[in-house]
């Protein structure tokens, strides 16, 4: 009898560890996908609209989703939704775009490196999660790793520019950790929607101040790379990315965001035939090996079988997409 009590919890320790890791891969996709933002701004887009991109990454993204899903926020949720928004996509990119435009792109990056340390920090203050000294080391190898992989000798500082830098890690930690302490009640993609939809609200008046209006004749490749951005980037990639926090900690998410430099410094050498150093592809080994040190953690089975899902998504975490009148949940 003790031997097939043994046997069904290992046979149940593997099921969690493998659907562990399948959450992981597939979250991880979705900083992979923008990692490949640089290639596409660069190639496709006209120039000098960061601004206006983030816009058009964000809202059309977010009312496509609340169309398909047909479901409102409800109650607190509208403030909910909106400070979310703000803080994962339209503060976030706001800041992005002062740091890119003040600071050269390795420093910025750099900066932005610290994003898991501070994500453990508030998540041992906000969710009680406990910051151990394997997650702090592997924080610090990150921004390590990054460093090695984008910063170039020489690189100005400007104090705006890393605050601002700074500042976008700050916001984008925090709205990390919200986003798994406030629980939505609706489906993955409603709440994604929510958010998408607030934070190009947010953006929308600084980048048509800022910027001005889209460009009146857009190329057929400016169009390709706006939809890419809107439906790849966005859609999916947040999608992905808020499934994530639903299932797992937010620090282990938010170290899969290493994979972003590492992905468009790749694509920067195949594409456009970027030269691959010695010091960047060290760099590369340290962010990776910091990202899977960081992931290396014993699931726990009972807390895996007892996390309540929310309505609409299935013990397999897929969502299924409730077709109900807008304004009803």
């Amino acid at each position: 009898m003790r031997d097939l009590v043994n046997c069904l919890a290992l046979r149940y320790f593997v099921l969690v560890l493998s659907n562990r890791v399948t959450l992981i891969l597939t979250t991880a996709i979705a900083p992979a996908l923008w990692g490949s933002t640089y290639l596409v701004t660069t190639e496709l887009l006209p120039p000098g609209r960061p601004l206006l991109a983030g816009v058009i990454r964000a809202l059309p993204a977010g009312l496509l989703l609340v169309a398909l899903t047909r479901q409102l926020p409800r109650g607190i949720w509208w403030l909910r939704a909106f400070l979310l928004g703000a803080l994962n996509i339209g503060a976030f990119f706001a800041l992005l775009f002062v740091a890119a435009y003040r600071l050269p792109g390795g420093v910025a990056a750099t900066v932005g490196a610290l994003q898991p340390l501070l994500v453990a920090v508030l998540s041992a203050a906000l969710l009680s999660e406990r910051l151990t000294l394997r997650t702090t080391l592997a924080a610090i190898a990150g921004v390590a790793g990054v460093s090695l992989l984008v910063l170039r000798a020489g690189a100005r500082l400007d104090g705006w520019g890393v605050l601002a830098a700074l500042g976008g890690a700050v916001v984008m930690a925090t709205g990390v950790v919200l986003s798994k302490r406030w629980k939505s009640p609706a489906p993955l993609l409603a709440t994604t929607g929510w958010q998408l939809v607030a934070g190009g609200l947010l953006l929308l008046p600084v980048a048509l101040i800022v910027e001005g209006a889209l460009p009146a004749s857009l190329t057929t490749a400016n169009l390709a790379g706006y939809a890419y951005l809107t439906i790849i980037g966005s859609a999916v990639a947040y999608a992905l990315w808020f499934r994530g926090l639903r299932a797992l900690s937010p620090t282990d998410v938010t170290f899969l965001g290493l994979l972003s430099p590492v992905v468009a410094t790749l694509l920067g050498w195949l594409a456009l035939d970027q030269r691959l150093t010695g010091a960047q592809l060290a760099g590369a080994l340290i962010v990776l090996v910091a990202l899977v040190t960081a992931q290396l953690k014993r699931p726990t089975p009972h807390a895996a079988a007892t996390e309540p899902l929310a309505p609409g998504e299935s013990s397999d975490g897929q969502v299924a997409v409730a077709h109900v009148p807008a304004g009803r949940n």
